[in-house]
């Protein structure tokens, strides 16, 4: 296990240019802020004797020793991690045609039953074992798989993009927080995840479209409903049964708004008695800039599912923010959601399938230490409070505290080829 972290760090040493956060205007004048990714993308600009074509990286590793209190927490080191290598061509002047892949080694840089972290759940582990107060690796090698063309509709920013993936974004949820600024800095998967938030950023055979007209995007796909399991290395093509869509709203480089809302048949691989479930959210996303230099980025984001794990309905809600200048981040993330005592595997007295509701609230800070080549390592550091309701304390004593201490690499490069 230490020779694969060991190998991880080698391999991001020699790439350039930390991406902890963009913003639309660190786009250059050959590339487009693309909203649902939350990073600037190349534009068609090319010509047909002149194309452009470009090769881009970017990735983070954070190496994570985590301490949670008992009688549920657990102690363990982990390596959440990610990567995406996108190649592109222009085609003519107007048309853009790019092959991304994201991928991670999550499936061997974390424990057997899932990377710690309290009031967690979703999926199950090899043997049919829920994670339980644990965030399951992703989808390993291959994360998402996506081939798109986009066409620009003119000189400014509409345009018209469709695209398919193996493995890939249904166009639902918020923007998926391993592409948020605010949640790029944070090791831990929100506990939203799978309650109508970023569940939907690793979907099976999606097919789908969007339509840019001046500062509103409206998305659609259609997808197979049921979630991959993170257990397999294993990219299925399967017949689309779901479908989703999505509208954003720029207002200016500084504020977005986004609702999406999906149908999803079959989601749980194990689960033959969940027939379907909807997914809906509202995320809205914010950066301000002051005078002495520090940067604020904050999302605050709604998510609401219906059906699943027997429950009538689930809401969460996430608050975010980053304050960054320089080698200095300080960050943080608000949770609110609903939980059952089935869930959490907790012996209930009655209404084990009635969400209750709970809090985490998480402070981290990261100081950039060393350049090395033209990448970033930084170490950090945070803690999380939850404060949970009664029917939660018998199981987890009194409210508990979980902290990380990590180091975090990260890189981003873009060459014209």
């Amino acid at each position: 296990m230490l020779r694969i972290h060991l190998l991880a760090v080698a391999l991001l040493l020699p790439l350039s240019q930390i991406a902890l956060a963009q913003d639309s205007e660190s786009c250059g004048d050959s590339q487009i802020w693309d909203t649902s990714m939350s990073m600037c993308m190349p534009k068609p600009n090319g010509s047909a004797s002149q194309p452009t074509k470009m090769l881009m990286f970017q990735g983070y590793s954070f190496f994570t020793e985590t301490a949670e209190e008992r009688p549920r927490g657990r102690d363990a080191f982990s390596v959440p991690n990610m990567f995406m290598v996108d190649l592109g061509s222009s085609v003519g002047s107007n048309q853009f045609i790019n092959l991304d892949l994201m991928g991670t080694f999550e499936r061997w840089t974390f424990p057997e039953n899932g990377t710690p972290e309290l009031l967690q759940i979703g999926e199950t582990q090899k043997d049919n074992q829920p994670y339980l107060d644990a965030q399951h690796p992703h989808s390993s090698p291959i994360m998402g798989l996506t081939l798109s063309d986009a066409i620009s509709l003119g000189q400014n920013k509409d345009a018209v993009k469709v695209w398919f993936a193996p493995r890939g974004e249904s166009t639902d949820g918020p923007v998926a927080f391993m592409h948020r600024p605010t949640g790029v800095v944070n090791p831990d998967a929100p506990l939203g995840h799978h309650i109508g938030q970023d569940v939907g950023h690793i979907s099976s055979t999606v097919i789908g479209g969007s339509l840019r007209i001046s500062d509103a995007t409206i998305e659609f796909s259609t997808f197979n409903g049921t979630e991959p399991d993170p257990t397999k290395s294993d990219l299925p093509v399967k017949t689309p049964n779901s479908y989703a869509m999505r509208f954003t709203q720029d207002y200016d480089s500084h504020l977005f708004t986004m609702i999406s809302a999906a149908y999803v048949k079959s989601p749980e691989p194990n689960d033959d008695t969940l027939d379907h479930l909807w997914r809906y959210s509202a995320s809205v996303y914010a950066d301000k800039t002051f005078d002495n230099n520090w940067t604020l980025h904050n999302a605050l984001i709604w998510g609401l599912i219906n059906g699943y794990d027997n429950a009538a309905a689930l809401n969460s809600f996430t608050e975010e923010f980053l304050f960054r200048k320089s080698a200095r981040s300080l960050w943080g993330r608000v949770e609110v959601l609903q939980r059952t005592l089935a869930e959490l595997e907790i012996d209930p007295g009655h209404d084990p399938d009635v969400g209750h509701w709970a809090t985490a609230a998480t402070v981290g800070y990261t100081h950039n230490i060393l350049k090395y080549g033209s990448a970033d390592i930084g170490l950090g550091a945070s803690l999380t409070k939850y404060f949970l309701p009664s029917v939660f304390k018998d199981s987890y004593g009194r409210d508990p505290v979980a902290g990380k201490i990590f180091m975090r690499v990260g890189a981003m490069k873009m060459w014209e080829l």
